[in-house]
């Protein structure tokens, strides 16, 4: 039987009054991975509907994957946060992109869910600027789920080299030091992919496809 992941994408579709979202590539290129695995996957937003994004013409694989129509259907169609029951899903998924720093760094449905996949042996990844999600998620023992484990995201390098820190509500890379984890980074835009456990986050969009990687291996 097919290991089904949960994919989590924002809702919030601007950075400093310009389109923003996911940020495309982070979601195909680790799709594409769990589609070749033969995974299935779902798409969710905090509140449902549409999912904003942009990137959509990176690179020639994006391309593909957002012209095929069961994901610019599912895109289109989000389930919301609040419906989805974590019993359902193996994973869950992270794609980053600015957006999520404004709604699922702080989604209490999305911490749910997280909290309850990692809970009953599910593999919880995020890339980029996902790892914003996990950031808060309380396990129900109390401690954060990312306390005293080794992850990356998006580093501060690379927020001043895309001339964002000022456009941010807070970065990443501090936000996860405080919640306890150990914080790794390669040079910028290096990829990187770091597990721990059943944790796996990644530094940058470079990374995605790695990220994919080693949820596909670690759902076996």
């Amino acid at each position: 039987m097919s290991k089904h992941v949960l994919v989590v994408l924002t809702n919030h579709a601007t950075l400093a009054g310009e389109p923003n979202g996911t940020y495309m590539p982070e979601l195909t290129h680790a799709l594409h991975v769990l589609n070749e695995a033969g995974l299935s996957w779902a798409l969710a937003t905090p509140k449902g509907g549409a999912a904003p994004g942009y990137g959509h013409d990176a690179d020639a694989l994006t391309r593909e994957m957002l012209a095929d129509k069961t994901l610019s259907g599912a895109l289109a169609d989000t389930a919301a946060l609040s419906a989805v029951n974590p019993a359902d899903y193996d994973a869950v998924f992270y794609p980053g992109g600015y957006g999520l720093l404004f709604d699922l760094a702080d989604d209490a449905d999305s911490q749910r869910v997280a909290a309850q996949i990692h809970e009953q042996g599910g593999v919880v990844a995020a890339v980029c600027h996902g790892p914003a999600a996990l950031a808060g998620v309380k396990l129900p023992s109390g401690e954060a789920l990312i306390a005293g484990r080794q992850v990356t995201g998006f580093t501060r390098e690379e927020e001043a080299a895309m001339s964002t820190l000022d456009k941010i509500p807070f970065l990443l890379e501090q936000r996860m030091i405080d919640a306890g984890a150990t914080y790794q980074k390669r040079k910028a835009w290096q990829t990187l992919v770091v597990q721990d456990g059943r944790v796996i986050t990644g530094q940058n969009p470079g990374s995605a496809k790695g990220v994919g990687e080693a949820l596909a291996a670690a759902l076996g």
